[in-house]
């Protein structure tokens, strides 16, 4: 029986998001309303019609690609991004995954990208559940499931892997806040440095801050927050911000979202990390927050942080490229 591959029209939507709650489902994925598939991949402002695509069997959608580019984006410049990649149970064979990604990668070459790229800069973020807790969700996939059928596949097409992302779950209810991190607070303190929701009346410097820290979505999401309202965590000494930790906000889902922790490298020394993240999980805990969830690289120093903390590693992605 023929197969075909077409660029996205609304009329797959019904048979898509099927396929999607079928297939995406087993690697872990949050199933899809029709209002949801809007909101997530549609209603992006990223998505392009062109750079999404349908397999189709006797007209039945068999398998969804999905990609995006923009020049505005994180190496936006080279890289298109590979948002999914799903193939109906029965259907996973090396030649249907092979037709989406070629028309993905032709799509980026076309549009002067030079590589191809599974990586959590993708603005395309597609829920995921964490294993074994009542229904609990992560809002971003960073990258391709380690071990999955794609997984697989992309090792043995050329892409690379560049790093395994580690992403981490804690329940909140209980937390508290141990006495050497109490012990390296008092010693912050005792050495200048204030440890505070930020105040924009008494605190300086987060955009010298955020420069000096090289991460262009801390910069644009974190001087944002500072901007609106949203409450972060800073370090501050003579009022002049010296790190962060946040955003302190809590999802619909109970969670607890998190951008990152960072730390000015003039001010590195102090525990002022550890600290800041201990003050942040007390913080979610103080406004009834259910459980938070992150993801860190391999070699992240913070990884330590994290696991003091209590968190646990419960599933583990691969950022992936290929060069086009």
């Amino acid at each position: 029986m023929s197969i075909m591959i077409e660029t996205w029209n609304d009329r797959y939507g019904d048979e898509v998001i099927a396929l999607w709650n079928e297939s995406a489902s087993q690697d872990g994925y949050k199933e899809m309303t029709a209002e949801s598939f809007r909101a997530t991949i549609l209603n992006n402002p990223y998505f392009q019609a062109e750079s999404a695509f349908v397999l189709l069997e006797a007209g039945r959608a068999i398998g969804f690609a999905c990609g995006c580019t923009g020049d505005d984006l994180p190496l936006g410049h080279a890289a298109g991004y590979i948002a999914c990649v799903v193939v109906a149970a029965g259907h996973q064979s090396d030649d249907n995954y092979g037709k989406l990604l070629g028309a993905l990668e032709n799509r980026f070459r076309r549009l002067g990208k030079t590589q191809a790229d599974f990586w959590f800069f993708n603005p395309i973020r597609l829920p995921w559940y964490v294993p074994d807790t009542p229904g609990h969700e992560h809002n971003n996939a960073p990258g391709v499931p380690v071990g999955s059928r794609l997984h697989r596949y992309l090792l043995e097409r050329g892409y690379a892997q560049r790093v395994q992302q580690y992403a981490m779950y804690l329940p909140l209810q209980g937390f508290s806040v141990p006495q050497d991190i109490e012990d390296k607070a008092a010693k912050a303190e005792a050495d200048g440095y204030e440890i505070a929701l930020y105040e924009p009346d008494r605190h300086t410097g987060v955009e010298d801050m955020l420069d000096a820290l090289g991460n262009p979505l801390w910069r644009k999401e974190i001087a944002g927050c500072t901007a609106d309202g949203v409450p972060v965590v800073i370090a501050a000494k003579d009022g002049k911000a010296a790190g962060f930790a946040g955003p302190v906000v809590r999802e619909p889902s109970g969670r607890g979202y998190f951008a990152g922790i960072g730390v000015h490298p003039e001010h590195e020394g102090h525990g002022l990390g550890s600290v800041l993240f201990f003050r942040l999980c007390e913080a979610f805990r103080d406004i009834g927050t259910e459980y938070m969830s992150l993801f860190t690289g391999e070699g992240n120093f913070a990884y330590r942080i994290y696991e003091k903390a209590g968190f646990r590693t419960v599933r583990t992605f691969a950022v992936m490229r290929k060069g086009l």
